[in-house]
């Protein structure tokens, strides 16, 4: 009779390959989020400069908040890039699983998240607890640095299958500015007008900043009823 195999064998291979990658790619992560945010910052750089309007409230910002987030301001949208410190694969039938690199090795497989959120700036402002934000991108990268980013528009189009090399500053530089422009060109839809034509004193003593707040027209077709909060 064979004798089975010892399972503190089996857990030190999963520490030695499983384990090992997946650290690997979350220090790949941080590396690509600290230029992402450089790249963020520089982009509302040349933006201050380029950009003179006669409204003292149309501003371009960069705010970082801790090493895990941070907020690019662009007029009444904002941008909230946050990094998930949890690693991720995909399900067998997902498109990138077919991919002949993916699969020459399990351990590529496994992949970091970058998340890009667009809320309205005075969601924030004012503290409207209850405004849903919308997520415009997700960028994904592994041990080696290759990525995909998910997104709307032509983000979805152009970076949906993983990249032949490890992820650059051009990219990211063109991924800030491409949720950018999908932020601004999607405007704001107001609500049904059945839908805020009774108030509670509640909401006028408390929330009338609340009132009448808009949704993003793109994105509410595209996510309404999918996002979870």
């Amino acid at each position: 009779m064979e004798t089975e195999q010892d399972p503190l064998d089996h857990i030190l291979k999963l520490l030695e390959n499983k384990s090992t990658a997946k650290q690997i790619t979350y220090k790949k992560l941080i590396q690509a989020f600290e230029l992402l945010a450089k790249e963020s910052k520089r982009v509302a750089g040349e933006l201050k400069k380029k950009v003179k309007p006669t409204d003292n409230d149309v501003t371009v910002d960069f705010k970082r908040i801790n090493e895990n987030e941070f907020q690019l301001k662009l007029a009444g949208d904002l941008l909230i890039f946050v990094l998930h410190t949890n690693i991720v694969t995909f399900e067998d039938d997902h498109e990138v699983m077919k991919n002949p690199y993916i699969r020459e090795n399990e351990i590529n497989q496994y992949f970091g998240q970058i998340m890009v959120y667009n809320f309205m700036s005075d969601s924030i402002r004012f503290n409207r607890v209850n405004d849903p934000g919308y997520l415009l991108a997700r960028l994904l990268i592994n041990h080696d640095g290759r990525y995909i980013i998910e997104g709307e528009g032509k983000l979805g189009m152009m970076f949906s299958q993983i990249s032949d090399g490890p992820i650059t500053e051009v990219d990211l530089n063109i991924l800030v500015k491409l949720t950018l422009t999908l932020a601004i060109e999607n405007d704001l839809m107001a609500p049904p007008y059945p839908q805020v034509k009774f108030i509670t004193l509640y909401q006028k003593l408390e929330k009338t900043q609340e009132l009448g707040a808009g949704q993003k027209i793109g994105f509410r077709m595209s996510y309404h009823g999918k996002l979870e909060a």
